[in-house]
């Protein structure tokens, strides 16, 4: 039986001849071919051979029985939210870890890369822009890689992994360089799936800046509500980094092919250009959310020293009219008293009466005149 390399995280992608165990291994009675559910989550099934689709199985099992005919093939699976007996039909053909088939049925997971044994197991977050309703829609995708099968698990209608595998077998030459070379195929689909993603949300900040300068009172809920898609998106691309740092670790141990190593570079410069931006975005946005709360600061303030300003003119008027009512209320107490008609009014039959009580009017009125021009009430 021809060796077994093992993928591992930590020392990156190794290429090497595929190989296949004898057939008397796979007709062993502990690993009976099973069959899928009736309601199949298979959406293609493919075995390769030197970079060409060699037949398209129907089932699972016949999958099984093809692969292990083909002593060189490498089976590519791609399941749509499959049910518990697909995936538990794979773990045993294959020999997939419980766990990663647990987070594969359970879904919602981080982006990581983990090695189960000799099978790789992969969790990436694919991205796509919502413009009309400004939101970030996710889609998972679970990806076990081994020496000779790619199972490709998908929770969501992105990424679209059937224009991932037709660009693979235009590209023999690639697709001939075995399952590492699917693993980039996917990695490549999923990052620049995350470019326009970048650009919708470039745009909307854009837009929110001159919102911002507009005085628009519901600026503060958009910005709100985009910050917190741009932290679940930095929260998907962030990981790969660190991913492909660790798949990029074992080019020169394992011997990595050149073309694929440039490749799984460039995905990776990509995706520090992207986290590059989605940094720039949430700081900006940050910026945008305290340039905003000054705004409405300032607003207000004009705003209450307006109000402060009508109300002062508003006393102002009413110390004058209050002023002018006390001057004429002197006069008209006075003349109110000596118009009563009492017979024993002294003042009456006073020769100097009527004299007096002009003078005494006008001296009130004067005096009340003087104190409030004083006080600046009039």
């Amino acid at each position: 039986m021809s060796d077994r390399r093992a993928l591992h995280p930590r020392v990156g992608l190794a290429l090497r001849r595929r190989s296949h165990p004898e057939p008397a291994d796979h007709g062993a009675p502990d690993r009976p071919p099973a069959t899928p559910s009736s309601a199949s989550g298979v959406v293609d099934s493919a075995v390769y051979c030197a970079g060409q689709r060699e037949c398209s199985p129907g089932t699972l099992g016949d999958t099984y029985e093809a692969l292990r005919e083909r002593r060189d093939g490498m089976a590519w699976i791609g399941l749509y939210r499959p049910g518990e007996d697909e995936l538990g039909s794979l773990a045993h053909e294959f020999g997939l870890h419980e766990l990663a088939v647990e987070d594969a049925v359970t879904a919602h997971q981080r982006p990581k890369l983990e090695r189960y044994g000799d099978t790789l197991f992969v969790v990436l977050r694919a991205a796509r822009y919502l413009d009309d309703v400004e939101e970030v829609e996710f889609g998972e995708l679970h990806v076990f890689l081994g020496r000779d099968f790619v199972i490709t698990v998908r929770h969501a209608e992105s990424p679209d992994l059937a224009v991932v595998r037709h660009r693979l077998e235009d590209d023999p030459e690639l697709l001939a360089k075995g399952t590492e070379a699917v693993l980039y195929a996917i990695l490549d689909a999923v990052v620049d799936g995350y470019v326009p993603v970048v650009k919708g949300i470039e745009n909307d900040v854009d837009e929110i800046e001159t919102q911002v300068f507009d005085g628009d009172p519901a600026v503060s809920r958009r910005i709100y509500e985009l910050s917190r898609e741009v932290v679940d998106f930095q929260r998907a691309a962030h990981p790969l980094t660190a991913m492909l740092e660790s798949l990029a670790g074992g080019f020169d141990k394992y011997d990595v092919d050149e073309e694929l190593r440039r490749a799984l570079r460039d995905v990776a410069d990509h995706v520090t250009q992207v986290n590059e931006r989605i940094d720039s975005l949430r700081v900006l946005l940050r910026d945008i959310l305290q340039v905003n709360s000054i705004l409405v600061a300032q607003k207000q303030n004009e705003e209450m020293t307006a109000l402060s300003r009508t109300s002062n003119a508003q006393n102002d008027e009413v110390k004058k009219i209050s002023a002018w009512a006390a001057i004429g209320f002197a006069p008209t107490t006075i003349a109110s008293i000596y118009g009563m008609n009492f017979k024993h009014l002294p003042e009456t039959q006073w020769l100097l009466g009527y004299p007096f009580a002009l003078g005494l009017m006008v001296l009130a009125a004067v005096v009340l005149y003087v104190l409030f021009k004083r006080r600046g009430w009039i």
